[in-house]
């Protein structure tokens, strides 16, 4: 059967002096992997779409096992990812959490827009990094992790002044801090941020701009949880950490960042309408 899908090449793995397997997350089946016959070879057909990164239509020849790609037409190639070293280094990122959390041939379309929003906000010049953290939060519940983010994990309250706490599960408010000695303090500012990453769909957005700090304080906490609860790390994540630590190799735009002490746009205070 010829399945005509609209996906997303997340990685590519040599087979054999020509070929390559090609993992591609699609709409209408989720993640799945197809042989890409003489795709090595520059003059190939398949060489072009079957880079990390494209989003594209791919013809796949599905009989038993793997799937054979037979052609495919690019929607976006992902030029800025593919040249630049800091939006490849947080793409790779987005659809490295893609690639560990989603199962195979099971259609995932939830996690489908999450991570086609976000690899078009990076090619589109957004802050790649509040981008990343975006997915981060948004695929907390692909883990098992749903945190409490819109009241107190405890009482439910809805109003006053929250921490985070990772033994409680969410926010606590000021009434239940005794639960939790080790609870992160944090400001409404910082609630509204986490709040929004979570719930916010990355389209609606717009041009968000954040202090580093921020960025780093609300990361912790997410990074955290993914490795101290549900115990996961990721090759690229250590990647972005290099770069960080060799500022020559940072993209110009992530030294440059505004504070965030307006609202970002229409879709946070939304948001805080909401609550």
């Amino acid at each position: 059967m010829l399945n005509k899908w609209e996906g997303i090449v997340l990685k590519t793995k040599a087979y054999g002096e020509t070929n390559k397997v090609v993992t591609i997350m699609t709409r209408e089946v989720g993640k799945t992997a197809a042989m890409a016959r003489g795709a090595k070879k520059p003059q190939s057909r398949l060489a072009a779409i079957s880079q990390p990164f494209v989003h594209g239509i791919f013809m796949i020849q599905q009989g038993r096992g793997m799937g054979t790609l037979q052609q495919g037409e690019p929607l976006e190639s992902m030029r800025h990812i593919q040249e630049d070293i800091t939006a490849t280094a947080y793409a790779s990122y987005v659809v490295e959490i893609i690639d560990r959390l989603i199962e195979s041939d099971r259609p995932e379309p939830y996690a489908f827009d999450i991570m086609v929003q976000a690899l078009h906000a990076i090619e589109e010049g957004y802050d790649p990094e509040s981008i990343a953290m975006f997915v981060e939060w948004k695929m907390l519940p692909y883990t098992g992790v749903q945190p409490v983010l819109h009241a107190c994990a405890s009482c439910g309250a809805v109003e006053g002044e929250f921490a985070f706490s990772f033994s409680q599960g969410g926010f606590l408010c000021h009434r239940c801090f005794l639960l939790d000695p080790y609870l992160i303090r944090l400001t409404p500012t910082q609630v509204k941020l986490i709040r929004m990453f979570y719930t916010v769909p990355i389209d609606q957005i717009g041009k968000l701009t954040l202090k580093k700090e921020t960025k780093q304080f609300i990361r912790k906490i997410v990074t955290t949880i993914y490795e101290e609860q549900t115990g996961m790390r990721f090759k690229s994540r250590s990647f972005i950490e290099q770069l960080e630590r060799t500022p020559l190799l940072f993209n110009k735009h992530m030294d440059s960042e505004k504070p965030d002490e307006g609202q970002p746009d229409k879709a946070l205070q939304t948001d805080e309408n909401n609550e």
